[in-house]
């Protein structure tokens, strides 16, 4: 799972004015789907669906008490999961839209808030939030995301609220609190994992991905042992699997074998058949008599001779 701040700009990401430009930005791909008769998902926040553009801004930009004209008004998020989180998310755009959403309301501003370190919940946090469905550059199957419009005050337009700001849970001074990325950042995946039950691999990891760009020699040969293990951990369970599987078709094959063998010799072809002895009655009742034959042809019939009759003589 990928979440990052783009920095502030003179453009889309001019946080300092009005939410307009970024709000327009987030319906830029709307108007192409729907030409296609593809659905687009609105604007959502914690706990209502489709709103309006024109409300965003509204209430984005009429939630800056005490900011000066050059102060941040607002900060952009964007939660880009990957192929393979976006598999786990759902089998339909809809469906991964709505996991989506659930991810953003229940995990990604959860943390959020609490990374703050000012006893703040979600509930606090005034966003808004818009899907995208595709990505320009980029050659992935899916490649659905999600922009994030955050005030820079809380819900009670009192409390100032940077995620960019560099200090971390600080005590003492004129800023209480802080916020703290890479917490977020590993929170934020815990909860991912916990929320579709994702069996996330060691390289997935934002610890690793942190460590492999950011750690010491010795930090990066640890985390690849732990990574050769790991995969070594895998290879076995999967020979174990498969034999596992392998054995279980053997067991099958010799259960259809033994009920084709029992069945065959319960058949009416294979039964041996008993030819009951001539006891003379035949001959005595002046019957035709059957020949013994034990194959399938029909059994030839005896006829009795007819007596010559001799003429009288005179």
């Amino acid at each position: 799972m990928n979440i990052d701040f783009p920095p502030p700009s003179k453009g889309t990401y001019n946080n300092a004015g009005s939410s307009r430009r970024l709000a327009d930005y987030c319906e830029h791909e709307d108007m192409e789907r729907m030409e296609q008769g593809i659905y687009t998902e609105g604007f959502f926040n914690l706990t209502d669906d489709n709103i309006y553009k024109s409300q965003v801004v509204k209430d984005i930009d009429g939630n800056i008490g005490q900011l000066m004209k050059t102060d941040a008004k607002f900060y952009a998020i964007h939660v880009s999961p990957s192929e393979k989180e976006l598999r786990a998310m759902g089998s339909t755009e809809h469906e991964q839209a709505e996991a989506m959403k659930r991810y953003i309301r229940e995990v990604d501003i959860p943390e959020y808030a609490k990374n703050f370190n000012k006893g703040l919940s979600a509930e606090d946090i005034k966003f808004y939030g818009k899907i995208h469905f595709d990505r320009d550059r980029s050659d992935n199957e899916l490649n659905m995301h999600c922009h994030l419009i955050v005030s820079r005050k809380d819900q009670s337009n009192k409390k100032k609220l940077s995620p960019l700001t560099n200090h971390k849970n600080t005590k003492k001074g004129a800023i209480k609190g802080g916020f703290d990325r890479k917490n977020l950042f590993r929170q934020a995946e815990q909860g991912f994992d916990k929320l579709f039950n994702y069996n996330r691999p060691l390289t997935e990891s934002f610890e690793y991905y942190n460590t492999m760009k950011n750690g010491s020699i010795s930090e990066q040969l640890e985390i690849q042992e732990r990574q050769i293990s790991d995969e070594k951990r895998k290879m076995n369970a999967d020979v174990q699997t498969g034999m596992y599987a392998d054995k279980q078709e053997e067991l099958t094959e010799s259960k259809l074998t033994n009920k084709q063998e029992s069945y065959t010799s319960r058949s009416p072809e294979n039964k041996q058949s008993f030819n009951l002895p001539d006891l003379g009655l035949s001959s005595a009742l002046g019957l035709p008599t059957l020949e013994p034959n034990n194959s399938n042809e029909e059994q030839t019939i005896r006829k009795p001779k007819k007596k010559k009759k001799r003429g009288r003589k005179i």
